[in-house]
C-alpha cells in the first residue's frame, strides 16, 4: 500500500504524521535520533494562537488579522504574506486541535515580546513543548504497534538522499539504519529542523552567517541542516539562509560558563515581568522587545554579566520554571534586595533606585526604554528574587527551503517539486528577519498539518492507493486517533522495539531485586558510567545519554545523584517503562 515518508520526528513531523493518518494515508517516519522529539521538546514559553477558545474564555480580543500584523512587523516585511496568512490564520485551529485531539491543557495565555495581545498558550506545569510533543509522540508510537500496516517508525535511521525519477518527481529516500543502506518509496515530507548547530564541514551557518559561528547554541547536535542540503541537492530553492536568530537569553551555567550548548531562559520569564540588568544594576532595554532588538542592545551595552531578575510576584506566576532552573543550578534565589545587590556588586541604594525608577515608569506607563506592557505590583527590596546570568545564543534559523502555501517545496525554476513537501524549521520564508516567541511550535503544528493534507492529496491524485478517502476519520483507526486524553490508548499496547525503536515493559525481575545505596550510586558519576536515582529505582543511563532529547547535560547534572524531583517536574511516570526500561538496574536502598 502506498505511503508518505516523513523525515524527522519532532513536532512538525509528528503533526504531519497524525494529519496523514486522519486523511487515510499510511506513514513511514524516519528519525536519525534514537529518541524522537527534537528541539520541540525544549520549547519553554508556549504556542501562539489567535482567536482560540482559551483566549475567548479569558476575554482576550485577539484575531488572526492582529496576529498577522504583529508577525509581519516582527519579520521586518521580509516574510511572505501568503505564508504568514497560513501561520496566523490557522493558529487558533491548531491550538484548539491540540486541546481537543490530545487532551492538552493550554489554558494559560501570556504576552511575549513583539505581541500586541496575549496569545502564547501553555498549561499550568511542565514545558509546553515537551507536553505537546510527547502527547503526539506517544499516540503515534501506540499506533505503530496496534496498526503496523498503517504506521512504521524507524529511529536511528539517517536519511542521506532524496530519490527522483526521470521526470524530476521525488519518489522516495535513501537512508542508513543499523549500518545498512536502504531505500523507501513514496512522496516525502521533510521535517528535519534547522541548522543552528551546524558546525559541520559544509556548515550552512558558517557559509551564511560566519560571524555567528562561534556563538553558543540552544540546539541539539542533530540540527545540521540535513533536509535543506538534501533538497537543494535535487534542485530545491532556498530562501533567507542568512537570517539566523540569536536569542538574547541563554542561561549561563556558573560551573561551565563557556559551554557550547546552553539551556534557554524561557521568554515567558520576561513576559511575566522579569527585568534585565547589566553589571551596574541598570536596565538598558525594553525586555519585551523583539528578540533581535534585545540581543542587539545586550551587545551594544556591553556591560557583562547581564542578569535576568524576577521579583516575588513574577517568580510565583512562573514558579515551575524558576524551580526547574534553580534545581539545575542555572538560577539562584535571593531572600532580599540587599543579598541581590551584594551578588551584583553594587550598593543596596543603587539597586533600590533601579527598582524605584522602574516603579515610577509603571505607574506613569512611560518607560524610558519604550516598554508598553507591564506586570502589576511594585519592585521592593524586601522581596525575594530569582536571578540568572544571560548570554545571547544561536536559537532559530528563519531561512530554509522555499515552500508555497501548501507546503510544497519550490524548485530553482520557481515551480513546486512533485512529491516533496516541508514543514517546521526546515522551511524558510515564514518568519522573515525575526521570529516571534511562541511561533516555533505553532509553525510546526500548522505547517505539519498543511504538509500532511497536501501529501495525502498528492498520494491520492497520483496513485489512487489510499486506505480511506481523504478527510476520512472512520473506523477503528479513527477511534484510536481521536481520543480525548494525551494518555496512551488503553486498548493499545505500549510500543516495542520492533519498528518504533522504543522498548516497553517493567524492568527485569533480576534487576528489580538488586538494591543499591546512595553511596553506591554516587560512584557512577561520569559520562561513560552514569547512574541516577528516580522514584526509588536506580538507573544506569550511560547508553541512553546520547539519545536524551534534552541533551546530555540535562542528565549529567544529576550524575550519581537522586534526580527524582527534577524528573517528576518534567516527565510522566510512564516515560521510564516506556522508553528506557532496560536502564533500570535495581532499587534504591535508603
Amino acid at each position: 500500500m502506498a505511503q508518505v515518508i516523513v523525515v524527522g520526528g519532532g513536532l512538525a513531523g509528528l503533526s504531519a504524521a497524525h494529519t496523514l493518518l486522519e486523511r487515510g494515508a499510511n506513514v513511514l517516519l524516519l528519525d536519525k535520533q534514537g529518541f524522537m522529539g527534537g528541539n520541540s521538546t525544549k520549547a519553554t514559553s508556549g504556542i501562539n494562537g489567535a482567536g482560540t477558545q482559551s483566549q475567548q474564555d479569558l476575554g482576550i480580543p485577539d484575531s488572526a488579522k492582529i496576529f498577522f500584523e504583529d508577525t509581519k512587523k516582527s519579520a521586518r516585511d521580509l516574510a511572505r504574506d501568503d505564508l504568514i496568512r497560513v501561520l496566523t490564520g490557522r493558529s487558533g485551529d491548531a491550538v484548539d486541535w491540540l486541546q481537543a485531539k490530545f487532551g492538552l491543557d493550554l489554558s494559560k495565555v501570556a504576552r511575549l515580546g513583539g505581541h500586541s495581545q496575549p496569545r502564547t498558550h501553555r498549561g499550568s506545569a511542565q514545558f509546553p513543548g515537551m507536553v505537546i510533543t510527547y502527547a503526539q509522540m506517544e499516540r503515534l508510537e501506540d499506533l505503530s504497534v496496534s496498526n503496523p500496516e498503517r504506521v512504521k517508525i524507524y529511529k536511528k535511521a539517517r536519511v542521506t538522499k532524496l530519490l527522483k525519477d526521470e521526470s524530476g518527481t521525488v519518489i522516495g529516500v535513501e537512508y542508513i539504519r543499523n549500518g545498512k543502506t536502504e531505500t523507501a518509496d513514496g512522496p516525502v515530507i521533510l521535517a528535519t529542523g534547522g541548522y543552528a548547530a551546524d558546525f559541520t564541514s559544509d556548515s550552512l551557518l558558517k557559509k551564511h552567517r560566519p560571524e555567528y559561528y562561534n556563538l553558543p547554541t540552544t540546539n541539539g547536535d542533530h540540527c545540521t541542516g540535513d533536509g535543506q542540503k538534501m533538497a537543494m541537492a535535487v534542485g530545491a530553492s532556498a530562501i533567507d539562509l542568512e537570517k539566523v536568530q540569536v536569542h538574547p537569553t541563554g542561561l549561563v551555567d556558573p560551573n561551565e560558563p563557556d559551554a557550547k550548548v546552553k539551556f534557554l531562559a524561557a521568554e515567558a520569564l520576561r513576559g511575566v515581568g522579569g527585568l534585565l540588568l547589566d553589571n551596574n544594576g541598570d536596565r538598558f532595554v525594553d525586555e519585551l522587545q523583539h528578540r533581535d532588538f534585545v540581543t542587539g542592545k545586550i551587545w551594544e551595552n556591553g556591560k557583562y554579566p547581564i542578569r535576568l531578575i524576577l521579583n516575588g510576584q513574577a517568580s510565583s506566576e512562573i514558579e515551575w520554571h524558576c524551580k526547574h532552573y534553580v534545581g539545575r543550578g542555572l538560577m539562584k534565589r535571593f531572600d532580599n534586595g540587599d543579598a541581590l545587590a551584594k551578588e551584583i556588586g553594587i550598593s543596596p541604594a543603587k539597586l533600590k533606585k533601579t527598582f524605584d525608577d522602574y516603579n515610577v515608569g509603571v505607574k506613569a506607563k512611560k518607560d524610558p526604554f519604550g516598554k508598553k506592557f507591564f506586570s502589576t505590583g511594585e519592585w521592593k527590596m524586601n522581596d525575594f528574587f530569582n536571578v540568572a546570568i544571560m548570554t545571547p545564543v544561536l536559537h532559530y534559523t528563519m531561512g530554509g527551503l522555499e515552500i508555497d502555501a501548501e507546503s510544497r517545496v519550490v524548485g530553482s525554476d520557481g515551480k513546486p517539486i512533485a512529491g516533496l513537501f516541508a514543514s517546521g524549521e526546515v522551511a524558510g520564508g515564514v518568519h522573515g528577519a525575526n521570529r516571534l516567541g511562541g511561533s516555533s511550535l505553532l509553525g510546526c503544528v500548522v505547517f505539519g498539518r498543511v504538509s500532511g493534507d497536501s501529501a495525502a492529496a498528492y498520494l491520492l491524485q497520483t496513485t489512487g492507493q489510499i486506505v480511506q478517502k481523504a478527510g476520512g476519520r472512520l473506523g477503528a483507526l479513527a477511534g484510536q486517533l481521536g481520543g480525548s486524553s494525551s494518555s496512551s490508548s488503553s486498548s493499545a499496547p505500549a510500543p516495542t522495539s520492533n519498528n518504533a525503536g522504543a522498548t516497553s515493559g517493567p524492568a527485569q525481575s533480576s534487576s528489580a531485586s538488586k538494591e543499591f545505596t546512595t553511596a553506591d550510586v554516587a560512584k557512577h558519576n561520569k559520562k561513560d558510567d552514569i547512574w541516577v536515582i528516580v522514584n526509588g529505582q536506580v538507573l544506569d543511563v550511560t547508553s541512553f545519554l546520547p539519545d536524551h532529547p534534552g541533551g546530555e547535560k540535562a542528565i549529567l547534572l544529576y550524575a550519581g545523584r537522586d534526580a527524582t524531583e527534577e524528573f517528576n517536574m518534567l516527565h510522566d511516570p510512564k516515560v521510564i517503562p516506556r522508553y528506557a526500561p532496560d536502564s533500570v538496574i535495581g532499587n534504591h536502598k535508603k
